[in-house]
Parts: structure tokens; C-alpha cells; sequence
């Protein structure tokens, strides 16, 4: 396990291979984990992958007030930290937001930018995602023993064609999640909208949604084709909200491509 110290705490972070530096971003009550083989597949390729976890979720410090301003902070601290100048930096859900964010607000930071899902809108969350952002709703969650777990294990079989292999990871990482991160961070991206600056993108853009994807709107795709000059753009048919576990080869043969693409 590596971490780096920040001012807001400690920030884990895995690496692995050799090569372009690629930032990965993890999801909404995920982690670093979500992006394991597609480190290794990028591995063969002659990339160095950076996958972190962000403050409030997985190894990574518990305080903080969650808010996609203050990952982008993080991330940038640890840019800085591991002497990365730039780096092609990848989302998945929150982490494409953040990615899309951090192109924006530190243009120098991120040489392409690519997302899996991710909102542009705060209000393409799904209903439930949005209504988790209520405090007192995320308190009773976490009050009633057992109540989360099982209510994300039932859904989880709707989110993923291999739910069985997803809900081992997000059980692993609910055990990891506080309240406060739990119920701010949504309610932050639930207020999120990129679509004022996002014309300011001066770097090659790539956005992957799965249309069968229930928690986040996959007519998101089209305020990134809107906005940005030239987008790559794909749907994948097959796909919920966790395209590199639906159709993993497609996925990782969709991101190498435009990684490599110069």
C-alpha cells in the first residue's frame, strides 16, 4: 500500500507498470480497486497507471468536506507530490466528474481526459442517488445495522451484469465509508454542472456510457458531444454503469485506443 501526506490527510494510491503516467479516478463508494485490470492491461502497453482513492472513501483519510472542488484539489496536491506535470487522466462516475474538472480549473495538469459514466449534470444522477444526499436520509441508513449493505447488494444486481464480482468490491468499500462522505460527496455532485465551461476543453476528450445504465443518465454522453470540439464518444449496448465489467475487452480496447492515439 503506497499513500502520499497532504494538508487535508493522507491520499492512497496504487501504481503499476512503466511509462506514460495515467491517473485513474474511482466512483461514488469505490476505490482504487474498480480500476485493477485495467492497470494491468495498460501495463503491456507501456503506461504507468496512478490509482487513487479519494479522502472520505477506500485507504484514504476520513476528514474533509468531499466536494468535487476539493478532489480536484487532491488530486492536483498529488500530481504535485509525484512530480507528474501532466498526465492523461480517466474517470469513472464522481472521478470522470472530477477528471472533466480538473482539465478544466488546472488545464496544465491533463494532457487528454477521458470518462466512464459521469455526470456532466449533476441532475443525470438517478433518483436514489440524488435523494442520498439528504443528511437525514444517510443518517438513517447507517443508524439501522445491516440496512445499507443490503439495500446496495439488491441493487447491485440491476448495476452490473456480473453483480456477484461488483458487489465483492463495493462490500469491501462500504465497510470503508463514513456517513459524511457517503452523504456529501453525492450531494455535492447532485449540484455539479460542468456544462457552463466545458467548451474551455482544449484537449482531446473521450466519454464511454453504458446504455443500460440506471444510475447515471447515459444522455450525458451528448452534453460532452455538445460542448467539447471533436469528442469521442461511446455507447456500449451491453453496459450498465460499470462498462469494465460488462465488456471488459471492448472497454480496455476503447481507452487504448484513444490513450494512444496522438
Amino acid at each position: 500500500m503506497s499513500s502520499i501526506v497532504t494538508d487535508r490527510g493522507i491520499v492512497h494510491y496504487e501504481a503499476f507498470g512503466r511509462g506514460v503516467p495515467v491517473v485513474l479516478l474511482h466512483c461514488w463508494l469505490g476505490s482504487w480497486n474498480y480500476w485493477f485490470s485495467t492497470m494491468e492491461f495498460l501495463a503491456h502497453y507501456r503506461y504507468k497507471t496512478y490509482a487513487l482513492d479519494f479522502w472520505g472513501f477506500g485507504e484514504s483519510a476520513k476528514q474533509g468536506v468531499f466536494s468535487v472542488a476539493e478532489y480536484v484539489e487532491m488530486v492536483d496536491q498529488f500530481m504535485e507530490r509525484m512530480g507528474l506535470r501532466s498526465a492523461r487522466v480517466m474517470g469513472h462516475s464522481m472521478g470522470g466528474t472530477v477528471s472533466l474538472s480538473l482539465m478544466l480549473t488546472r488545464p496544465e495538469r491533463v494532457s487528454k481526459v477521458a470518462v466512464v459514466g459521469s455526470p456532466i449534470a449533476g441532475s443525470g444522477l438517478s433518483l436514489l442517488l440524488k435523494l442520498s444526499g439528504h443528511w437525514r436520509i444517510a443518517q438513517l441508513l447507517y443508524a439501522v445495522p445491516g440496512l445499507l449493505p443490503s439495500l446496495i447488494k439488491l441493487l447491485s444486481t440491476t448495476y452490473a451484469r456480473d453483480w456477484q464480482t461488483l458487489w465483492g468490491m463495493l462490500s469491501q468499500d462500504l465497510s470503508r465509508t463514513t456517513a459524511e462522505s457517503f452523504s456529501r460527496s453525492i450531494r455535492d455532485l447532485h449540484h455539479t454542472d460542468l456544462r457552463p465551461r466545458l467548451s474551455e476543453c482544449q484537449v482531446p476528450a473521450m466519454g464511454i456510457y453504458g446504455c443500460k445504465d440506471n444510475i447515471v443518465d447515459p444522455k450525458q454522453a451528448e452534453l460532452l458531444r455538445q460542448s467539447v470540439r471533436e469528442p469521442t464518444v461511446h455507447y456500449f449496448d451491453a453496459s450498465g454503469h460499470f462498462p469494465m465489467l460488462d465488456e471488459t475487452d471492448r472497454f480496455h480496447q476503447a481507452i487504448l485506443g484513444f490513450l494512444s492515439d496522438t
